[in-house]
């Protein structure tokens, strides 16, 4: 079977030890992102199986229309948002998914937290640079961190938060808000209630119609000027150029980001903010999340085509 592995941006995936259950199949890795369904087409003329790495390529009718040999789509982890799963059915596609670990994520945002709150980046570019103590950082002990969706990774969070003698405020759906009462942690009033009382406000949503956009500019407007924002998630639940707006304004003070609408982003005016910390969507990607996510991926692929 010919398959193909898109967007492997590290040229990670073939040192992994789950690289081997594809093993006998023609594989071909690809370590960009090609975005003209045209151009991805001819790369993947004669494939198969197509594996994807979480939502890096867009799978819709003017890419499909043109692969008329592949069968199966494989997608790494539970989202397959990028997927026009209409179109798949059209074309005779078959999608299968996988599942996640919410630990990696959870670990990444905890790391964003406390770099914004201590501006490390900055003092680490300092101290190469011979300046010694520039900034004043915050504690996070006795504040409060806001949760906006209780789910696994959010849960985790939490629980970190908690570690550090934060008090946890939580508003989300009615699932959220139950598992929060359960855990003993304090629900907010409503959405604007959460940012107007979080310290730190961190985006635990997935992304769909209902959350696209979710946090507007009267949101951000609402947090303190020493407030920080906090987004692992998907950069599409803050609606479009908000985000930069606020940050330039000054509410909140400051925010660490994992996400941005278009990926990967190698320029972009926000990214020059001195009150931005930002990572290039690192929260799911190290060694044993990639383990667990390719042998789902392959085993899921090898089962759908058999």
């Amino acid at each position: 079977m010919k398959i193909a592995i898109l967007d492997d941006y590290q040229d990670a995936v073939r040192t992994l030890d789950a690289f081997a259950r594809l093993a006998g199949h023609e594989v071909l890795v690809f370590n960009d992102t090609c975005r003209d369904p045209q151009a991805l087409a001819e790369r993947l003329v004669g494939v198969e199986g197509l594996v994807l790495i979480r939502e890096r390529t867009r799978i819709d009718e003017a890419l499909l229309s043109r692969l008329p040999d592949l069968k199966v789509i494989s997608q790494t982890g539970g989202g397959a948002a990028h997927i026009d799963r209409q179109a798949c059915e059209r074309h005779g596609v078959q999608v299968v998914t996988g599942t996640g670990l919410p630990h990696a994520a959870a670990e990444l945002t905890w790391a964003l937290v406390l770099a914004t709150a201590r501006h490390l980046p900055q003092e680490v570019e300092n101290l190469k640079a011979g300046r010694w103590q520039r900034t004043l950082g915050a504690a996070l002990h006795g504040r409060t961190l806001g949760i906006f969706g209780l789910g696994r990774i959010g849960s985790l969070v939490a629980r970190y938060g908690q570690a550090f003698g934060m008090s946890v405020l939580v508003w989300g759906r009615e699932g959220s808000q139950e598992r929060a009462r359960d855990a003993g942690l304090d629900v907010a009033d409503s959405q604007r209630d959460l940012f107007e009382r979080a310290d730190v406000l961190c985006l635990h949503l997935r992304l769909n119609d209902d959350t696209r956009g979710i946090v507007g500019a009267e949101d951000l407007a609402a947090m303190s000027p020493d407030g920080m924002l906090i987004n692992t998630s998907r950069a599409e639940l803050i609606g479009p150029g908000v985000l930069e707006a606020a940050l330039r304004q000054g509410r909140p003070g400051r925010a660490g980001v994992d996400v941005f609408e278009r990926e990967p982003l190698l320029e972009h005016p926000m990214l020059a903010l001195p009150n931005l910390v930002a990572t290039p969507h690192l929260g799911y990607v190290e060694k044993d999340t990639y383990e667990r996510y390719f042998a789902d991926a392959f085993d899921n692929l090898l089962a759908a085509m058999q």
